[in-house]
């Protein structure tokens, strides 16, 4: 990441050996994805700049990671729920969110280069379909102006989803414009090895 778009953390990682049981025990909810269920040692503590956030506040950790997991495994397909993620990240400068979702993207194979490019672009993208623009049309509406999906995008949505996908979309897309806020003005910083926005996408000035 550039200079002119790194963020300085308001508030760092929690270094994991400062981590508490209290702590550990509130991570717990991600332990019991790893195979076989088997607890992580300490040793294997996650060391993602975002938990490093969340380690300083074990009673979010609680409240907050259910809601994620479910977001994770949601009636949306992976596909869908990367382009929102992307779609919502990308417009909404968070950084850390976008580069690890355009890795995770791609090392699953659930989007191509072309389409991750074309997430930058818009729902007016060459590379999209009449359904697969219409989800992007739908993250601008949800997270520009007054952040309300037209009545005429809503009803294409409706042609292709059901109620619990409709719902998981709009959390989903609610959730991680929420994240942009909030990491910006925490100042999650990536980590190395993450590459993180273009220098010429930055928040405009005021931002």
């Amino acid at each position: 990441m550039s200079d002119t778009t790194k963020t300085a953390p308001r508030i760092p990682p929690r270094p994991t050996e400062d981590w508490t049981d209290e702590v550990d025990d509130a991570f717990s909810v991600l332990r019991a994805h790893a195979p076989a269920g088997v607890d992580a040692p300490a040793a294997q503590r996650p060391k993602a700049n975002i938990l490093g956030i969340y380690a300083w506040h074990p009673d979010f950790i609680r409240g907050w990671m259910p809601f994620s997991n479910h977001l994770r495994n949601s009636t949306l397909s992976d596909r869908l729920r990367e382009i929102a993620i992307l779609r919502t990240t990308w417009l909404g400068y968070g950084e850390y969110e976008w580069a690890q979702h355009v890795w995770m993207s791609l090392a699953g194979g659930v989007l191509t280069e072309t389409e991750i490019a074309a997430l930058s672009e818009g729902p007016d993208a060459a590379e999209w379909s009449a359904a697969d623009a219409v989800v992007v049309r739908a993250v601008d509406q949800m997270v520009t102006g007054d952040k309300l999906v037209s009545d005429e995008v809503w009803a294409e949505l409706e042609a292709h989803f059901t109620r619990q996908q409709l719902i998981d979309f709009v959390f989903m897309v609610g959730t991680y414009d929420m994240h942009c806020t909030a990491f910006r003005n925490l100042g999650l910083e990536l980590e190395d090895g993450m590459t993180g926005f273009p220098a010429d996408h930055r928040p405009p000035a005021g931002r």
